[in-house]
């Protein structure tokens, strides 16, 4: 089977998107005005993103400062640079984020996220660990999580951790977690693998 031709794929300006014009379509990202649907996720990939979100959760301190943990919910980021309005508009649905108390707005809770997590998969790794990181490095996002499954999707191989690099607007590699996640900023955590990914 071919490729679908260009003219056959889906795109969206910010004001359709903003009319509620993905309302019926899924699992979806818009990259560049493009609609990029999502392919279902494997058992471990929806039991790691179920279980860390709770764990995420349940590391906020006590009297400290106001935090939201999401799981798949819209962020709209910087609109890519072009002349035609069907090919700027950019919505990720991040795994995972902890953000601030700020009332939501999907135009600006961008500015809000403390952390984001995103779990690797088949189809998700190239984004995840290339645009995706470029884009949530230029939003400002401080930390940011990449949990690597293996290629049969059955384990955690690693978990990477990268924080912004203030002044060139990109991530720069942390640590690599291999058995444990320990966090220090925004909660602190310490995750043991096998507890995100027992059955």
């Amino acid at each position: 089977m071919s490729a679908p031709d260009e003219h056959d794929q889906l795109r969206l300006t910010a004001e359709k998107f903003a009319d509620g014009a993905t309302a019926e379509l899924g699992d979806i990202e818009i990259v560049d005005g493009l609609v990029v649907r999502m392919m279902a996720q494997s058992p471990l990939h929806s039991r790691v993103v179920r279980r860390l979100a709770g764990l995420l959760e349940s590391a906020r301190r006590d009297g400290g400062p106001c935090m939201v943990v999401d799981s798949d919910v819209a962020a709209r980021f910087a609109d890519a640079e072009s002349a035609v309005l069907d090919r700027r508009l950019n919505v990720r649905y991040p795994d995972i984020w902890i953000r601030d108390c700020e009332p939501y707005d999907v135009n600006t809770v961008r500015a809000h996220i403390l952390l984001v997590v995103e779990v690797t998969s088949e189809s998700t790794i190239d984004a995840d660990i290339g645009d995706k990181r470029i884009q949530y490095a230029a939003a400002g996002i401080p930390r940011y999580l990449i949990v690597r499954l293996d290629q049969k999707e059955e384990r955690i191989e690693e978990i990477e951790e990268y924080r912004l690099d203030w002044s060139g607007r990109r991530y720069r590699a942390h640590t690599v977690h291999r058995r444990v996640l320990l966090l220090d900023e925004p909660v602190e955590a310490t995750i043991p693998f096998d507890v995100l990914e027992a059955i």
